[in-house]
């Protein structure tokens, strides 16, 4: 790498780049970016272009000399990138809202990354991510992969068995919101935390947590017995936890859990809303509207906080923190997803895991968590073998193996429902599962 820095941002007309171009302000003193490259498709060139104007904006205000470029050509915005940054939808918000709202009609979680929510955004998105490696091994070999795009741990498995790209990290807000949470809790700066996650992404746990490096995990159980405290990220409002369940289960939970460990709640809540307000991507078609009349305006040239509705908090301050400890070579700990390599000994060595990391100019280096606590290794086993034909699934186009993946994941009780569920989502993105619908 040398020391003026080009990275490419695929989805660059999300609503969440001007959180993305806040962290990159904050941390220039340290992360020398002088090219963004903001990359979209067709049916976002209006959002890029007015997404990108502010980026402009923003770094013009904050009187960096970082050239912003918008276009609907990856190969161009890739060649030569130091990091590739990805956060992109396939199928948009309208493919999101069918993923919502087609499993409750059989009384089954719809959720973006979790059941049956979650194996169609990747039936989607695991083809088109390896195309993009594909590039990256031509254009931009040595450059790192930073993927914020759901199911990130799914992505992320798929690139480490499926490409031979290895300089893939996967990123989530939810373990960053976890420490936020606990810092404000427990009064102190959020550098005095430190978490010991171990998992999967959306079923990461905390197996113990720090403030200057001794524990505190018993005193932030007993914050978690508290009904009001079940959750740390916006877009996951939990019912409150059990005292009694919490206790015993001993480590913290990730807010994600809530569809696990309340699957009846949680589903009759998701379906209320889908009859009230609407489902989550109906509510965030919403809140996007609202948010690009606000990146129109010429005089707006900062992030508005009206942008922490969306529900990324953290997102800017986990990615441009992983990006700058990997081009500084900072040692510092975080968790993000990458390959197991013995880490969590209840895992296969050669699948991703979400876990707490050295990071350093080489990537992800796992801190050693050895097994899981027997309470949760059963169920974030049963995770990873619905991911791994999952991702299978994705990559072949095979209808039987995506018929498994969801029959084996726990939020779907049968098998019967899931071929139903299958049949009715994969008509409804046909147009986004190529793959399915090869010429016999």
């Amino acid at each position: 790498m040398n020391n003026m820095i080009k990275i490419a941002t695929i989805g660059g007309g999300s609503s969440y780049t001007p959180e993305l171009v806040e962290g990159f302000i904050k941390r220039y003193h340290e992360l020398p970016l002088r090219e963004l490259w903001l990359v979209d498709v067709e049916e976002g060139k209006e959002k890029l272009e007015i997404v990108g104007n502010l980026a402009k904006r923003m770094f013009q205000k904050a009187g960096l000399p970082v050239e912003v470029h918008l276009t609907l050509d990856r190969r161009k915005a890739l060649a030569g990138a130091d990091f590739v940054t990805t956060q992109f939808r396939v199928g948009l918000l309208e493919a999101r809202a069918k993923d919502e709202r087609i499993p409750l009609k059989y009384g089954v979680l719809g959720q973006e990354t979790n059941g049956p929510g979650g194996l169609f955004k990747a039936l989607r998105t695991i083809p088109v991510i390896l195309d993009i490696v594909k590039d990256m091994k031509e254009l931009c070999p040595e450059a790192w992969l930073v993927n914020f795009t759901n199911p990130a741990g799914m992505v992320t498995e798929a690139v480490l068995r499926y490409s031979d790209h290895r300089k893939v990290v996967g990123l989530c807000n939810v373990p960053i919101g976890m420490e936020m949470g606990i810092a404000k809790f427990l009064n102190v700066e959020h550098s005095r935390v430190r978490i010991d996650f171990a998992g999967l992404n959306h079923m990461v746990y905390g197996l113990d947590v720090y403030v200057d490096g001794v524990s505190v995990k018993e005193q932030v159980i007993e914050f978690l017995t508290n009904p009001e405290n079940s959750s740390f990220v916006k877009n996951v409002q939990g019912q409150g936890w059990e005292p009694e369940f919490i206790r015993a289960l001993g480590v913290l939970p990730c807010p994600y859990h809530n569809y696990y460990y309340k699957t009846r709640e949680m589903v009759e809540k998701e379906t209320k809303n889908a009859e009230t307000v609407g489902t989550r991507a109906e509510v965030v078609k919403k809140l996007e509207d609202d948010l690009f009349e606000l990146y129109k305006d010429p005089n707006l040239s900062i992030k508005p906080p009206q942008l922490e509705k969306r529900g990324g908090a953290y997102y800017s301050d986990a990615a441009v923190r992983l990006i700058s400890s990997i081009y500084n070579d900072k040692c510092d700990i975080q968790p993000v997803n990458t390959m197991n390599n013995g880490s969590i000994a209840s895992l296969p060595d050669d699948s991703a895991v979400e876990v707490s990391c050295m990071i350093t100019k080489e990537g992800p280096k796992p801190l050693v968590m050895g097994d899981l606590p027997v309470p949760v290794r059963g169920l974030v086993q049963q995770i990873k073998s619905f991911e791994r034909v999952a991702c299978e699934a994705a990559v072949t186009g095979d209808y039987n193996l995506a018929v498994l993946a969801l029959t084996i994941n726990p939020l779907v009780a049968s098998d019967t429902i899931a071929k139903k569920i299958v049949d009715e989502m994969i008509e409804a993105h046909k147009d986004y599962l190529p793959r399915f619908f090869k010429k016999k």
